[in-house]
């Protein structure tokens, strides 16, 4: 115990070591954190400045937007410094708190998700009924999702920083999260991992479940239609979120939940980049490019700032 030191900060092994490939990385992460930030922010500003966008759907993915800009701003600038000027050393402070707000951001992103199945439900069962039944609670359960990611993150952070960790402080990914961490700790992390799968698998079970039973009520709705045209249209509203839903869980699922003697670190790298970098930024593009209120929007929008301009000029 006398040669053992606590470590005060860490080193980001980052996606790769090769020289080559730095800069052309950098270039890739910037474009795609431009799109991200761009997106979401843009999909955001657009709902707001749209009366017609006022609607429970919009709201919902005017905060998976603010949702997905928050955790990917906590990780992808850190990346991107990483490549461009070798920065890979985070304190352990700033480790702790890229943590907190990448727990918090994603648990909220879930419990949003799983509130998007209920809108879906409501739209396609029973569209007659739709903004009664909606109207009441859409701000509750995009604010319950929001509380739920920022009350749970302490736990999830203080779960892992609460390990001593005094062997190596070379983290084998390129963003402090938790199975590395739990790899590099000197004390006994058997308790911290089952904490770990607690705190996953217990938010997995109160909204998965949610999104099952509604889309199982909306396959029925929809296999009871008699109109030909019906059935496409309203599965299209919700093609789009069952593909965010495939994506954000079917990840989640292999990063998280599988034992720790299974994980391979550079599978689990693959997988992270996916999660927490390309997610972010494919979900404006996979709700929005494909919404025709959204591309109607943005071109009035565009139109408006084009008029504006030839006024001005």
């Amino acid at each position: 115990m006398e040669n053992s030191t606590e470590v005060t900060e860490f080193i980001l092994v980052g996606i790769t070591d090769e020289p080559e490939l730095q800069i052309p990385l950098f270039i890739i992460f910037s474009l795609i954190y431009l799109i991200t930030v761009v997106g979401n922010l843009g999909m955001l500003v657009l709902i707001l400045l749209n009366s017609r966008l006022h609607t429970p759907m919009y709201f919902f993915l005017s905060c998976l937007s603010l949702v997905d800009f928050g955790y990917s701003s906590a990780i992808t600038p850190k990346v991107m410094a990483g490549f461009l000027i070798g920065d890979k050393v985070i304190s352990y402070n700033a480790c702790a708190a890229q943590m907190f707000f990448f727990a918090a951001f994603i648990i909220a992103e879930n419990f949003l998700l799983a509130s998007m199945a209920y809108d879906r439900y409501a739209a396609v069962c029973k569209p007659l009924h739709y903004t009664t039944t909606m109207t009441s609670v859409y701000t509750r359960l995009a604010i319950g999702s929001y509380v739920c990611g920022f009350l749970e993150a302490p736990i999830y952070t203080w779960n892992i920083f609460s390990l001593s960790f005094c062997k190596s402080n070379v983290v084998h990914q390129f963003f402090c999260d938790a199975p590395p961490l739990l790899a590099l700790s000197c004390s006994n992390s058997y308790i911290s991992e089952m904490v770990l799968s607690f705190l996953v698998g217990i938010n997995v079970l109160l909204s998965f479940p949610v999104i099952l039973i509604s889309y199982l009520f909306i396959l029925t709705t929809l296999l009871r239609m008699r109109s030909p045209e019906g059935c496409p249209k309203a599965f299209s509203t919700c093609a789009s979120h069952l593909t965010a839903v495939s994506i954000f869980y079917g990840a989640g699922i292999f990063m998280y939940l599988q034992p720790s003697s299974s994980h391979s670190m550079d599978t689990d790298k693959m997988a992270s980049v996916f999660y927490a970098i390309v997610i972010p930024m494919l979900n404006p593009l996979v709700y929005s490019l494909r919404n025709k209120e959204i591309k109607s929007a943005f071109k009035k929008a565009v139109g408006k700032a084009l008029s504006s301009t030839g006024i001005l000029f």
